[in-house]
């Protein structure tokens, strides 16, 4: 999880200073998050594997997965119409955490939503990343399930 999270913003990294395909405020919300969940499964790999602590942040995971989902899904159905994101959610939890500031050239706004509407393979990159988020999401809810016996069928 933390690898498929690096992996994805460097790939928005190459795609931004690249091939100028420039970020709006939901582009750089969604990679914040991708950015913590991978925080989050690298303390995950260091906990121990049978615990309460590993549980925690397959939970954690699993919630800023939904909450990237709802980011990418909101830019798909609502920002991407809007002749301007500046100070939408999106922009504010960038501009209060400071990120921009502190990595202009990871988390700076560059574009609005309209400008920033980009497909890959015909659909929506904010769709391909509302995919990766519900994977991500999924795939720690089941391995939090496998961890405490739910649904594996176990016999009475």
């Amino acid at each position: 999880m933390a690898m498929t999270s690096a992996a994805v913003v460097a790939a928005a990294l190459v795609g931004q200073h690249r091939f100028d395909m420039q970020p709006c405020p939901w582009c750089i919300l969604q990679r914040l998050i991708y950015v913590v969940i991978a925080i989050v499964a690298v303390i995950g790999i260091t906990l121990p594997s049978k615990g309460a602590g590993r549980r925690v942040v397959l939970m954690l995971i699993s919630l800023f997965s939904a909450a990237g989902a709802c980011a990418a899904l909101y830019q798909n159905r609502v920002a991407v119409n809007l002749a301007s994101c500046d100070m939408t959610l999106a922009d504010r939890i960038i501009s209060g955490l400071g990120v921009d500031a502190l990595l202009p050239d990871v988390f700076e706004v560059r574009a609005s939503c309209a400008e920033a509407a980009v497909r890959l393979l015909g659909v929506p990159f904010e769709l391909w990343s509302l995919a990766l988020y519900v994977s991500l999401g999924v795939a720690a809810v089941s391995v939090v399930l496998g961890m405490t016996g739910s649904g594996r069928g176990k016999r009475t």
